[in-house]
């Protein structure tokens, strides 16, 4: 799923409690896919300036001098978002939407590709923030990042011993561009529009939802699912691939009522039964 997020320029969020390596594999997916790498540690008194950057008075030339932030890079890791307050969370935004940066009224473009991979961290509420709607909608895929089962943690514990070679990069930058600009490409029929846009409406509609899919949920999912079928190996997409996606798409997106969520009412099961009442026309 990362890869299909960077494939289709989209970002990513992952959540899971300290100790599952949701920065290593940020900082080993970078590394993989040949990108500058940056990380931001969100913290309660970060600024937005520390994110974007700013202007500083030079005093030997009398003028103001920029001083980018680290959001100028291909591939950044903001580290517990969560933890920083809206006001410097919303220092993102421009950037993931628009992939540009605007200090004090001068707007600069930020290196291409560009992905954002947000951590946080679902357990620990001392000190943390909740992330506005605004700023969730802007990430493609929220992905949960869980315990690995027992054979998988042994073999962690066996490379401690033996650590791994450094990684290789086997994509680079100009890959990554023509495999964005073939996502473009992907093609999908009127009626999988038609059944993408329905979804959507769909989980507007639902007794359980107060806050459904935004068009802008839509567009994401119909990008995801183009990235899916390519990396399949496909030059079109399904309803297949729709389904596929729709859970960490959507997840983040929706808003189960509070009485549906106090009886106990799960995301995961709702959006089933939204896939399970649209139905699937031919292609």
């Amino acid at each position: 799923m990362s890869i299909a997020a960077v494939i289709s320029r989209g970002h990513v969020l992952l959540e899971g409690v300290p100790g599952t390596a949701k920065t290593t594999l940020c900082r080993n997916l970078a590394a993989v896919l040949d990108l500058d790498y940056h990380r931001i540690q969100f913290t309660p008194d970060l600024l937005p300036t520390d994110v974007t950057g700013t202007k500083i008075f030079d005093q030997k030339s009398g003028d103001f001098s920029l001083q980018k932030g680290p959001v100028f890079c291909q591939f950044l890791l903001a580290d517990e978002l969560n933890r920083a307050p809206a006001r410097t969370q919303s220092a993102l935004l421009e950037a993931m939407q628009e992939c540009q940066v605007t200090i004090e009224g001068e707007t600069l473009d930020l290196p291409q590709p560009f992905v954002v991979m947000a951590t946080q961290n679902p357990v620990e509420q001392e000190g943390v923030y909740r992330l506005p709607e605004a700023q969730l909608d802007r990430f493609l895929f929220r992905l949960t990042v869980g315990y690995p089962d027992r054979v998988g943690e042994i073999d962690l514990l066996e490379l401690q011993e033996a650590p791994a070679d450094t990684l290789r990069a086997v994509w680079n930058t100009e890959m990554i561009i023509r495999l964005q600009q073939a996502v473009d490409r992907v093609y999908g029929s009127r009626e999988l529009k038609e059944y993408v846009v329905d979804l959507a409406r769909a989980s507007r509609e639902h007794p359980d939802i107060l806050l459904g899919a935004s068009p802008r949920a839509a567009i994401f999912l119909q990008k995801a699912s183009r990235a899916r079928a390519l990396l399949r190996g496909d030059s079109y997409f399904t309803h297949e691939d729709v389904q596929a996606v729709m859970r960490p798409v959507l997840a983040h997106r929706l808003i189960i009522r509070p009485e549906s969520e106090l009886s106990g009412r799960l995301m995961d099961d709702v959006i089933s039964e939204i896939i399970a009442a649209v139905p699937v026309r031919s292609e």
